[in-house]
């Protein structure tokens, strides 16, 4: 088999959805499938969906059997022993073989990466940072994580589990975060906070904002309003970027990278969303850093879960790319 045919089956375990594809050695995904989670339903009954709606992909890509799976969810979790320790989005999911349990099921090896690292590689290998040698990926969703690329490699941590730019301090003595710390980062600029703030504005200040009008205020709905001048949502929206700012500020500094790649659903509100970042980076940042590093929208979108799994897999198939040795990635 050639390197451009190496495939491998990817599975992406969100609160929300499911989604399951094979990814070949250029990116490419084939067979997508999606579906919802469901985790009211508990462990045995969602992983028994997933694993089934990863056969489906298997027969819809119609390539043939797979060199290994990758397997991408929140954390918390062991990627080196592929268990899932106890996933924030996931109640009930205590210590789960999940790689284990999925190289049983397909007869491959099996790896496990937190899912805003894999996306961080995904967006590397095939999507906005090719070409590039160091890269920070951060997204910017329901919470915060990412994933930082050095000298070409992902890096993951003497834990494993690198990459928690959610919980960067940006306020002390700030918004209590759900991690029970002060002032993180995803307590003012993830989707789920920035929500929750623009109803606290609301409640405290009365009916003068369009979000009064709306019985439940998503982010996107902030974005729309403080695009249309609505002073409240402006508020709101100026200090998301620069709890934002700051963090992308912090991060370019400590690491200064060629790169910074930004996704997740929040960033949906384009140049409204990256263009204060930059301009904070640009204004904050170390010289010659600030000048040097480029700050961009992710490029692989709503596939960049099922994508970032199967790169991670990728790397654990002898000769389907820059490997990992073998101490990095959770083979069962």
């Amino acid at each position: 088999m050639t390197t451009e045919r190496r495939r491998v089956l990817a599975l992406d375990i969100g609160g929300t959805k499911l989604a399951t594809a094979v990814v070949t050695s250029d990116g490419e995904t084939h067979g997508m499938l999606v579906e919802p989670t469901r985790r009211e339903e508990g462990p045995d009954s969602v992983i028994s969906r997933l694993f089934a709606l990863g056969e489906r992909s298997i027969v819809a890509a119609g390539l043939g059997p797979v060199d290994a799976v990758g397997i991408s969810c929140g954390g918390p979790l062991d990627a080196k022993r592929g268990v899932l320790l106890s996933p924030l989005h996931l109640p009930g999911w205590d210590h789960v073989p999940i790689s284990a349990l999925a190289h049983e099921r397909f007869n491959a090896p099996a790896v496990l990466e937190n899912d805003a690292t894999s996306s961080a590689l995904g967006e590397f290998r095939f999507g906005r940072g090719r070409g590039a040698s160091t890269m920070l990926y951060l997204t910017v969703s329901t919470g915060i994580g990412g994933g930082a690329i050095v000298g070409g490699a992902l890096h993951r941590g003497a834990a494993n589990n690198g990459g928690e730019y959610g919980h960067i301090l940006v306020r002390s003595n700030g918004r209590l975060c759900k991690c029970g710390r002060l002032g993180c980062l995803e307590a003012y600029a993830s989707g789920t906070s920035i929500a929750e703030r623009a109803r606290e504005a609301v409640d405290e200040r009365g009916g003068d904002s369009a979000l009064a009008d709306l019985p439940t205020i998503r982010a996107e709905d902030v974005s729309a309003a403080a695009h249309a001048g609505d002073p409240l949502a402006r508020q709101i929206w100026a200090e998301t970027t620069h709890m934002l700012g700051i963090a992308v500020t912090d991060l370019v500094n400590i690491l200064e990278p060629e790169l910074v790649v930004l996704g997740g659903g929040v960033t949906r509100a384009g140049s409204a969303f990256i263009d204060p970042i930059r301009e904070a980076v640009l204004r904050e940042a170390m010289p010659p850093a600030a000048a040097a590093v480029r700050i961009e929208l992710a490029q692989l979108g709503d596939a960049v879960g099922v994508v970032g799994a199967g790169a991670v897999a990728l790397e654990s198939v002898p000769g389907a790319g820059e490997a990992p040795g073998a101490e990095e990635v959770a083979h069962v």
